[in-house]
């Protein structure tokens, strides 16, 4: 059965404007989001990708996009790739993230995460990220780590 979050995006994104509308909803429901005025350009089971405009209140001081609102691009990415995909029985936590910064990022990004479908099992699972700019080039890649562990027996 699909999670809340992934019905929701089903149902919302076919209507117009309504990648903006769950976009919103997200950053409703995580204040912190908004703070990089997320899009929400594709969810499905296992892959997630979700973009942000370069735009002054996301700028460093020699005006590139600043890593930190790069990390919390990929963090949202991987979060909700993460919601749309964990089986029922399962639960998960973000216990930390190792990135390396390959290029100034001068344009609009985009962050990717993807999660094996397989990896799905309690323990420790590590989710790849990529952000990338308008030219397709990367800027930033790295691992999030997960804990996963089982719903306690109501």
């Amino acid at each position: 059965m699909a999670s809340s979050v992934l019905r929701t995006w089903r149902r919302v994104s076919k209507w117009p404007l309504g990648a903006g509308v769950f976009s919103w909803l997200v950053s409703r429901r995580a204040p912190y989001f908004g703070t990089i005025k997320p899009r929400v350009v594709s969810l499905e089971p296992n892959h997630c990708v979700v973009r942000m405009r370069k735009r002054r209140a996301v700028q460093n001081h020699i005006g590139t996009v600043h890593v930190i609102a790069i990390c919390n691009l990929l963090e949202l990415a991987m979060g909700l790739c993460a919601e749309a995909s964990v089986p029922s029985q399962l639960r998960w936590i973000p216990k930390g993230m190792t990135l390396d910064y390959t290029a100034k990022a001068e344009t609009d990004i985009t962050a990717t995460a993807t999660i094996d479908p397989a990896a799905w099992v309690p323990g420790e699972l590590t989710v790849p990220v990529t952000a990338t700019d308008a030219n397709g080039a990367v800027v930033v890649t790295g691992t999030i780590n997960l804990w996963i562990s089982s719903r306690p027996a109501r």
